[in-house]
């Protein structure tokens, strides 16, 4: 698969420069022991994630470093640089090391929905709160579990995770590396993840995954546009404005497919009633899907794989990431456009209830 389509693959859920929150970090800031099973799991793919990185400076005075990986890893650091004097991202150890992890993700989230719902299970860890998501840092792993969910009647997905953020909790430790699952990246794309990661440390709710991925989402884009705008040369504008376009029109067939089945599953039908309409919706889903690909998108396959194996978990987990963007890009536009102004609003809503501060949000301005 080319790498456009590869880096299409992860952002088929909206989320390129996504952040998951490995549980392996919470149980270290925690103190957790590091027994069997999967908290176990978790701490030792953390520590090897840890101990494969070494500062940047030091690839850099490495001969042997790829000329390739050693204009990234000076990008990566201008990109750095920004997001403190620019976003005013906070300028702790994150992303000042780089580490080569030879395997296609850092970890593999379990997302899974009942058959008539988009609603996300739940799982609860310390730190983190609950979250709608399972990490594994081996594919084999989390395939097992997805398959034993999918026996006891869950729709499951399976997705790779670029990066994960430990919410500052680890900077003592060297903070959270740039890594090798993608480094490669787009120059925007590179640039969205990173700022999108650093955003966790500045806001994060324990356990309200829609609000503090929203959050990075919005600063993710706010943070691209700036940095595009300002630092990019033409090339890279011109890349990110060919993704980023496929991009909006896929967020938008998923948006209609979520309101559609959301109607469905929100109304008075009976279980077969609905399963109809729901076999229904998809296919318009795939449908419309399949026009987008040959007519806007010139026969581009960075989506395919997702929408054949679409369900509610995958359009359940989506919409965690996006639900709330269009709040906090109004908040971001009343502070005009002051990125401390910004987070001390969003800090304020953190301290709110959860259903106010989402209503808060969503409110219109």
């Amino acid at each position: 698969m080319k790498r456009a389509a590869k880096v299409a693959a992860v952002a088929a859920l909206g989320l390129v420069g996504t952040a998951a929150l490995a549980v392996a970090a919470a149980c270290l800031a925690a103190g957790c022991s590091g027994g069997a099973g999967y908290l176990a799991q978790s701490v030792g793919g953390h520590l090897d994630l840890m101990q494969r990185a070494r500062p940047v400076p030091a690839w850099l005075a490495d001969d042997a470093t790829p000329a390739a990986l050693r204009a990234r890893l000076e990008l990566s650091q201008r990109i750095r640089e920004f997001a403190v004097a620019e976003l005013r991202l906070p300028d702790g150890a994150s992303y000042r090391r780089y580490a080569d992890l030879a395997r296609p993700a850092a970890v593999w989230n379990v997302v899974a929905a009942p058959e008539l719902s988009l609603e996300l299970k739940n799982w609860c860890f310390p730190v983190v709160g609950c979250v709608g998501y399972r990490g594994y840092y081996d594919r084999a792993a989390a395939d097992a579990l997805a398959a034993q969910l999918r026996d006891e009647g869950w729709e499951v997905a399976v997705y790779p995770v670029p990066a994960y953020s430990t919410l500052g909790k680890l900077e003592w430790a060297g903070g959270d590396p740039l890594l090798s699952t993608f480094i490669h990246w787009p120059e925007g794309e590179l640039a969205r993840l990173i700022f999108h990661e650093l955003a966790h440390q500045v806001v994060y709710v324990k356990g309200d995954t829609t609000f503090n991925e929203s959050f990075a989402t919005a600063v993710e884009r706010i943070g691209g546009r700036r940095w595009l705008d300002t630092r990019a040369g033409a090339a890279a504008r011109d890349e990110y404005a060919r993704f980023d376009a496929r991009r909006r029109d896929f967020r938008a067939l998923t948006l209609a497919a979520r309101r559609e089945l959301e109607a469905i599953y929100a109304g008075d039908g009976s279980a077969d009633a609905k399963r109809a309409a729901k076999a229904q919706a998809m296919a318009r889903l795939r449908a419309e899907h399949e026009r987008l690909r040959r007519e806007a998108w010139d026969g581009f396959a960075g989506y395919d794989a997702w929408v054949e194996r679409a369900n509610n978990a995958a359009l359940g987990v989506q919409a965690a990431y996006t639900d709330l963007v269009p709040g906090f890009e109004r908040l971001f536009a009343a502070c005009g456009g002051d990125f401390d102004c910004f987070y001390d609003r969003v800090r304020a809503l953190a301290r709110l209830p959860r259903e106010e501060r989402h209503a808060t949000l969503r409110a219109e301005h």
